[in-house]
């Protein structure tokens, strides 16, 4: 049986060691929303092209895209900036950790993204493409006057979701001495033999993150509802 009435709760959560150390961690906050944020727009490029290849007519390029994709999910992010940062250097190849935390999150991404631009575009009622090429427009003015505009739509909870798992998982760069938000929190922790409590400071700093990406994406659906 559990007693509280034994646990030192400064062990827990010290405010004074939290309102010190809060400056310190933030000051890693750059780093994490470069990583995010970065790999964010180069992951939706990538994406989209590889949601495009996967729609081809060419059986190349659906084989290449479905074979990144499905490696791309299987592998754990941590193995695949692993590869990046200390397997590149075996081929003469050396990324400092930021490039190689922006590299390996971008790619990972491409790989979820990918699937939910595809699926978004499939949504689109197929009849919408006919008649507007019955109407003599190019297939190009079709993609992206009609098909697009409903299909970025209906992408945007799960892409959503998607810069929310890239802003908590930015946390692992830690692992590749990317001097972020969680990286900076596990050295005051060191510093001060108490980790519980910094632990605390970055959960509400991530949770701050999301919860603002969480309105802007509410922000977008509303907008986006009026063209209904």
């Amino acid at each position: 049986m559990i007693s509280f009435d034994t646990i030192e709760w400064r062990s827990v959560f010290n405010p004074e060691l939290a309102v010190d150390a809060f400056p310190y961690i933030l000051g890693g906050l750059g780093h994490t929303l470069w990583i995010s944020l970065l790999s964010m727009a180069i992951g939706l490029g990538l994406g989209l092209l590889l949601a495009l290849a996967r729609l081809s007519t060419s059986r190349v390029l659906r084989i290449v895209a479905t074979l990144y994709i499905s490696f791309m999910r299987g592998v754990p992010i941590l193995v695949l900036l692993f590869m990046l940062y200390f397997g590149l250097p075996v081929i003469n190849i050396q990324l400092d950790a930021l490039t190689a935390a922006v590299a390996g999150f971008s790619l990972n991404s491409a790989a979820y993204m990918a699937e939910i631009i595809r699926s978004s575009l499939l949504s689109v009622d197929r009849g919408q493409r006919e008649a507007a090429q019955s109407l003599g427009l190019s297939r190009y003015r079709v993609f992206v006057g009609i098909i697009l505009p409903q299909a970025v739509r209906l992408a945007i909870p799960p892409l959503s979701n998607v810069l929310l798992d890239l802003v908590k998982a930015s946390s692992l760069a830690a692992m590749i001495t990317v001097p972020e938000i969680f990286q900076r929190a596990k050295i005051v922790g060191g510093r001060e033999f108490d980790y519980m409590t910094v632990y605390f400071v970055i959960a509400f700093i991530y949770w701050g993150i999301c919860a603002v990406i969480a309105a802007g994406q509410e922000v977008l659906e509303r907008r986006f509802a009026r063209y209904l």
